[in-house]
């Protein structure tokens, strides 16, 4: 999407749609690897589908932010002329990176208490590296389909 300065590539939570196809792709992905974590991670735990469900939607609005945020500041850092610019930025790079992950327990613990758990930073670490490889699997799976749903989510997916 072209917001019409010059920023042909970038898109903000502003410019696009509420909830697009590619959307509902990374929520269907994220429950998943959520879901077989559950199963597989004794650290992480879900009292039901529900809650995987909706801790999948928090994950996915964290992400989104944190993809935004670190294109901005990755941009910065490139534009920067000067060595201490360009060490700043890769600074905020770090505490956006170790940052998201706090941000990320507390509101779990925030929103659903006990009911879940994503056990502690190494493991909400290792998800959230795990839930971005596994939407970019998808979505690199779904540009490259031939038919209908290339036409319908080509230009969305290779967006991001």
């Amino acid at each position: 999407m072209r917001t019409g300065d010059g920023d042909q590539g970038r898109r903000g939570l502003v410019d696009r749609a509420p909830v697009g196809a590619v959307d509902v792709v990374d929520l269907f992905v994220y429950v998943v690897v959520l879901n077989l974590a559950v199963e597989h991670v004794p650290s992480v735990i879900s009292e039901g589908f529900t809650l995987s469900l909706l801790t999948a939607l928090l994950l996915k609005v964290v992400l989104e932010v944190v993809v935004l945020v670190k294109r901005r500041v990755r941009t910065l850092m490139r534009s920067s002329e000067t060595p201490r610019g360009r060490l700043a930025a890769a600074l905020s790079l770090w505490l956006l990176a170790v940052g998201s992950k706090v941000v990320v327990l507390e509101a779990v613990d925030l929103l659903f208490g006990d009911a879940v758990s994503l056990g502690g930073f190494f493991s909400v670490t290792g998800l959230v590296v795990v839930l971005l490889l596994c939407r970019s699997a998808v979505r690199r799976v779904l540009r490259d389909a031939p038919g209908p749903v290339r036409r319908s989510t080509q230009q969305r997916i290779t967006a991001t």
